[in-house]
Order: C-alpha cells, then structure tokens, then sequence
C-alpha cells in the first residue's frame, strides 16, 4: 500500500461526512445526538434532514431507548456522543434494548482514547472496545484515518444489525484510498512481511506505519494487517499471518485487557500458540495532556512498536 499522506484530519469528521452520505443513499438513515452535534460532526446531516435529526440533550441513555424504538419502526438510528457516554454511560440500555434483541442501532463514539487530550481520566475510555466485544449480536469498529472511517460509516448504514463504531478526536495522517470500499469483518493487509506481524487498529495504524522504515533498517521484515474490525475478528487473516512470521505485535489505544490483544491471544492459543508483544494501556487510567504527550507517557509511540516487534522477534528466535 502506498502510505503517501493525503492531509491531516479528524476521524470524527469521517463519520460526519459518512453519515451524511449515508442519509443520501437511505432515506431511513436517521441521527440522535446528546447535545454534542459540534462534536460528533453531525451539524451537516441535522441541517440537511432536520427532519430526519433528534437532539435528545444530555440524556443518553434515552438517546439509546429512542434508537432501539426507532429501529423497531425500520428506521436506521446512528447514535453520537463521546466514548465514554456512549458506553459506560448507558451500557444496561445498550445491553437490554440493543444487543439482546440485536437491534439495528448504530452507536457512534468519538474522543474516544487517550487521544481525546486534556478533557483527562474521566472522559478517555480505554475500556469500551472490550464492554462492547463482550455484547452478544455487536459489531465494534475502529478505522485509522479519515478516509476509512467515512468508508466505515457508510458500510455500517447498510449492515444489519448492532454496530459500535469508535473514533477520535485529533487530526491524524490521512492516508487510505478515499476510494477503498470497506468491508466489515475484513482485514485490511497493508505490508506483506515473514519476520514478525504487527496488528494495529485506530490511530495506532499510522503509529506501526511510521516504524515500517525503522525496522526495515535492521533488516527486519514486517507484515502489516489494520484490524479494523474488532468483531467479527478476520480469524483466517490473524492464522494465516502468525503461521508466516511467527510472531506477533499488537497496538491499540486502549487497555491491555479486553481489546485488540485480547482478541489476537483468543485466537492464536486455540489455533497456533505464537509469541506475542503488546502496546497498549497497561491497567492504568489516562490524564490531561496533549494527545503525542499522552501517547509517548503510556508508551503507544512509534519506538514502543519498534521495540515490541525485537522482543517479539527475539522470543521467537529462542
């Protein structure tokens, strides 16, 4: 893939553009916000069909009863709020009127991550990829870039059943083909390699990018695969790549426990135990600080991924 960056923007601005397109291709596509349009880049939809967008306020677990009721009218909801009210918030409502009776409601979560920055503890989830994975009938999605999260919103408008989609706030590299369709439940191979496999989803995507060159230089070969979708996990892609390199690194924005490396460890001590290295938030809750500061103090940096693909190389290797 040519890793050539197109500009610098926010994935939450991918959703707001996807959901719009999506509304043009499905008059039944409607949005609920709690009080967070500027945020969640919903302004152009709730313009465009304003009789097709709720404000339900600073009620979210409403927000999600009005979603699960306008599901059962064959209407299809995107729900918008932050990471942490779309999840922790209101997970008995997700649980009970969403998932268990696998309604076609699509929970829209921004600042999600650390990345959300100086809003601090409170408002940077590291826990909901893995409360959502955990639901029965849920889908969780986490694009890189701008480009695949608008790709993403539009496939999830067309996908029946209950969707988690995860973004950020930050404006990140955006370097995915704004024409590549996206397919949920796919991997997405972005470097073919045989020394050591790295997993990444979200915003560590372009993180594991920028360490392709560092470890090519150490002649190092690495095979790159974006997960971007969490649930249903690509099993045959995460075989077929840990048998080839026979080690693996995963990267993600959230806690160790629960997320892309729980998902990745499932699979491969079931099919084929594999040495495995983790960049993520060890149980820990985040803090204030500019998202690279927060990035660097938690170790999801470029350097953590190059040093967890030696480890891994090197546990291999014994």
């Amino acid at each position: 893939m040519d890793f050539t960056v197109q500009n610098y923007k926010d994935t939450r601005s991918g959703f707001g553009e996807g959901l719009l397109e999506a509304a043009k291709r499905n008059p039944k596509v409607v949005g609920l916000c709690a009080d967070l349009i500027g945020s969640l880049k919903m302004d152009a939809f709730a313009k465009e069909f304003p009789e097709r967008f709720f404000q339900v306020g600073i009620a979210e677990a409403n927000m999600i009863g009005i979603a699960a009721g306008l599901s059962i009218g064959g209407m299809v909801p995107f729900t918008g709020t932050f990471a942490n009210f779309s999840t922790a918030r209101v997970f008995d409502q997700i649980r009970q009127v969403v998932s268990y009776s696998n309604k076609n409601v699509k929970i829209c979560a921004s600042h999600a991550g650390l990345t959300l920055g100086e809003d601090g503890a409170t408002h940077q989830t590291l826990e909901d990829i893995g409360m959502m994975k955990m639901l029965p009938n849920m889908t969780v999605i986490v694009p890189c870039d701008f480009n695949q999260t608008k790709a993403a919103t539009i496939a999830v408008a067309e996908h029946d059943g209950p969707v988690y989609l995860r973004f950020g706030r930050p404006k990140v590299a955006n370097f995915t083909p704004a024409d590549e369709p996206f397919v949920i439940g796919k991997a997405q191979m972005m470097q073919e390699g045989t020394d050591v496999t790295i997993f990444a989803c979200g915003h560590m995507v372009w993180k594991a990018v920028q360490a392709l060159p560092i470890l090519k230089e150490m002649g190092i070969n690495v095979e790159l695969i974006n997960i971007h979708t969490i649930k249903p996990l690509d099993v045959e892609a995460v075989i077929a790549s840990a048998k080839k390199t026979g080690c693996v690194v995963t990267a993600e924005e959230h806690q160790l426990n629960g997320g892309l490396f729980d998902s990745i460890s499932q699979v491969l001590s079931r099919n084929c135990p594999t040495p495995m290295e983790a960049v993520a938030v060890f149980d820990q809750y985040g803090q204030s600080g500019t998202p690279d500061e927060l990035l660097k103090h938690y170790h999801l940096d470029t350097e953590d991924i190059v040093e967890a693909a030696k480890r891994a190389i090197a546990r291999k290797n014994k």
